[in-house]
């Protein structure tokens, strides 16, 4: 489809879910202030129901500079937040921000060119992943690593063009609305959804690796764990109702997880005699044996590591985020996405 023609500034609308984000929440703000963009901004935060100090930050802020504005999202949900965001916001560039995420002073500047550039519906570009203790920056690695999430232009640096998908975005907001915004069913997966949906109409969605977003991503393993388990899940919500259009990338972490859990059993019954080791059943453990393989030529591999615990943590989140997605993917693929949340900001 055809996108009017855009201005050489146009005004742009940022919009931000917030939940219990009040270590990163200000930062974030603050970035997008700071944009070496010279037309009109607004940022509209999608307020849910925090825990913690986020809303008196927000609160703050948007007494502080009359471009912040506030929205409550009772949902919690991100893409209701996105929605209520985008509704109350009203300039004819949109751009998607998340609140431990940090934009490049660039930013702006560059995403505006790019959509006048191509005429693309979004642009996205590249997610860098920090981290400030070692559970976290080990974390981070994972996410740098196309060994630990892997296939996502977004994930490290590459070429400009034609994209599946966008890392948050910077959208037209004449094909946002085209096609309805974010669908609030689906609760992980969100931005893939909408850029298929975008697609499938007829806009372009455009990778432009200029762009450059600091992503905080979560501290803990147990977080990380949570926050993946709801992505496959949610991911496997995405391969029921949309099939052949999901990559192939994305059934192999609950293929993994089968072949483990074959692994596992077949070891325990060789163990207890009822299988023969002497015959093809020892074969059944290849899936693990290949896969520890796998991590150890991983974390070899992988740059920044400092000795033998910052290697034990990669090892730890590589395997982390893969039996979280995978055994996710297994639950959705069984189940659907029911009320799976990520609660790991909670």
């Amino acid at each position: 489809m055809i996108l009017s023609p855009l201005d050489a500034l146009p005004a742009v609308s940022y919009v931000m879910p917030v939940l219990n984000e009040e270590d990163y929440l200000e930062t974030a703000v603050r970035t997008i202030l700071a944009q070496d963009y010279a037309g009109e901004k607004e940022i509209v935060l999608a307020l849910g129901p925090s825990r913690d100090r986020s809303d008196e930050i927000a609160r703050r802020l948007a007494g502080e500079d009359r471009r912040v504005r506030l929205v409550p999202n009772p949902e919690r949900d991100i893409p209701a937040g996105l929605n209520r965001a985008v509704a109350e916001s009203r300039h004819p560039v949109v751009v998607r921000v998340d609140a431990h995420s940090e934009l490049t002073p660039d930013y702006t500047r560059l995403g505006v060119e790019a959509l006048r550039r191509e005429g693309a519906a979004n642009v996205g570009g590249v997610m860098r992943a920090a981290g400030r203790g070692p559970v976290q920056r080990a974390i981070a690695r994972g996410y740098n690593s196309p060994f630990g999430l892997g296939g996502g232009a977004y994930h490290g640096d590459g070429t400009p063009g034609p994209a599946e998908s966008a890392y948050l975005g910077i959208f037209r907001r004449e094909a946002l609305e085209a096609v309805g915004g974010y669908d609030p069913a689906i609760l992980r997966g969100e931005d893939w959804e909408l850029n298929l949906r975008m697609r499938r109409a007829g806009f372009a969605v455009w990778f432009e690796p200029a762009l450059g977003v600091t992503y905080w991503p979560r501290a803990s393993l147990g977080d990380l764990a949570r926050q993946f388990f709801a992505t496959g899940t949610w991911r496997a919500v995405l391969v029921r109702r949309y099939g052949r259009a999901n990559p192939w990338r994305f059934f192999v972490p609950g293929a993994l997880v089968l072949g483990i859990a074959v692994s596992l059993i077949s070891l325990v019954l060789l163990l207890a005699g009822v299988l023969p080791w002497a015959s093809w059943c020892s074969l059944l453990l290849a899936p693990a044996v290949l896969y520890l393989l796998g991590i150890a030529f991983a974390v070899i591999r992988i740059p920044g590591q400092r000795g033998i615990r910052d290697r034990l943590l990669t090892a730890a989140t590589l395997v982390t985020m893969h039996l979280s997605w995978g055994s996710g993917f297994l639950r959705g693929i069984a189940f659907g996405g029911g009320r799976v949340v990520d609660r790991s900001r909670m």
